[in-house]
């Protein structure tokens, strides 16, 4: 089976797992470093928030899920883990968790010729995040969103 093919198939057993705990899957990187394959997973509570000790029990029983399932034949490193206070904002969710919060986004090309803007989401729809900056809005569409992330 090809590399992402695995990694599909990695990522919905684990959403379907943590779906059943109400924790989300933030982001899961699969890949070889040196001669050790790694899963990690970034795991959190929708409204923020999971634990050390969460993470840790986590780990555990994704471990034994997905060596019943029989996913992986190799030998792997799992890592399970919170995206901590200034996690990336990556999906619709990720933006309204953060509505009336302070956020920068870094562009793929300029908006009104700028690259990257700091502001307060006041909306998000199926296409777009709304920040407010220096008293105006700006709509961004997350097409053009390369990363952001919430500020503290």
């Amino acid at each position: 089976m090809d590399r992402e093919r695995k990694r599909e198939e990695l990522k919905i057993a684990i959403e379907e797992y943590l779906k059943d705990k109400n924790i989300e899957l933030v982001n899961l990187t699969f890949r070889h470093e040196g001669n050790s394959l790694v899963l990690r997973i970034l795991a959190d509570k929708p409204e923020g928030g999971i634990t050390l000790e969460e993470c840790a029990l986590l780990n555990e029983a994704i471990s034994l899920m997905l060596d019943e399932k029989g996913i992986l034949q190799e030998k792997y490193i799992l890592e399970v883990s919170s995206p901590g206070i200034d996690r990336p904002l990556l999906t619709r969710n990720d933006f309204s968790r953060c509505i009336y919060r302070n956020v920068k986004i870094f562009l793929k090309e300029p908006i009104n010729g700028v690259w990257e803007s700091e502001g307060t989401i006041t909306g998000v729809t199926d296409t777009a995040v709304t920040i407010e900056t220096d008293g105006e809005s700006l709509e961004v569409p997350f097409s053009k969103i390369n990363r952001a992330k919430q500020l503290i």
